[in-house]
């Protein structure tokens, strides 16, 4: 069974995102072959699309490691967002599909249902979904790709707060599929925009502060959970 690099290169980043590998950690082709249960192949080139995707550097005399971002860099990163949600929703009005529009309005649906309700544990995957769902109704595979790098990369460095009035915020997710099913691009982009900028305020840096900060032993990789298998659907056999 051949399993293709995309494969594995989802499950390190998975894995670095919900915090298995710690920032500074190595990565080892020989850990991560072992923990995927791939030969080193994928896992090398898994490593250099993570590395043009910043979770992952090359140190001298160390290897492959998980990147350690600056607090500087994770603002930017709020900041391109903020600057890319709204264009994605300008386009968006301009070539949405009619399938779109009935994901964004369920999810809609479901997200104020839920709210008004006060069961907030299925909100944050919900505006992810809603999210991912406008980034795709843009129609344009290059904004689609950096929404969803910065997506992950957001959720690797931020914790995200419950935002204030979750009644109120999803209010704001219909009001912005309404203006992308009128096909109102400027109205989209500026509610888009007002929106960004608010969810932002709930983000929070998660903190690496480690008591211990000494280098972890040569291959250790800090692996916090047991091994994890890679999804491998639709791999060829």
């Amino acid at each position: 069974m051949r399993i293709p690099a995309h494969s594995v290169c989802t499950a390190i980043r998975d894995d670095i995102v919900s915090g298995v590998f710690e920032r500074g950690s190595r990565l080892t082709e020989e850990l991560l072959a072992r923990r995927y249960g791939v030969s080193r192949v994928p896992v090398r080139e898994a490593l250099r699309t993570l590395e043009s995707e910043g979770f992952v550097v090359t140190r001298r005399h160390a290897g492959a490691c998980v990147a350690e971002p600056t607090e500087l860099e994770a603002a930017d990163l709020l900041e391109v967002r903020m600057l890319l949600e709204p264009l994605g929703a300008a386009r968006a009005a301009q070539r949405r599909t009619e399938a779109h529009l009935k994901v964004l309005r369920g999810l809609v649906r479901l997200g104020q249902d839920r709210a008004r309700r006060g069961e907030s544990g299925d909100l944050r995957s919900l505006g992810g979904w809603f999210h991912e769902t406008l980034a795709q109704a843009s129609g344009s595979p290059g904004l689609i790709a950096l929404l969803t790098q910065l997506r992950h990369k957001i959720a690797w460095m931020y914790a995200v707060e419950q935002p204030a009035g979750p009644v109120d915020f999803w209010a704001e997710h219909g009001a912005i599929v309404d203006a992308v099913a009128r096909g109102d691009a400027e109205r989209a982009r500026a509610l888009a925009a007002h929106h960004a900028e608010r969810a932002a305020a709930a983000h929070r840096l998660r903190r690496t502060d480690r008591p211990d900060r000494r280098p972890a032993a040569p291959g250790a990789g800090r692996v916090r959970t047991s091994q994890h298998s890679v999804n491998t659907a639709g791999v060829r056999h």
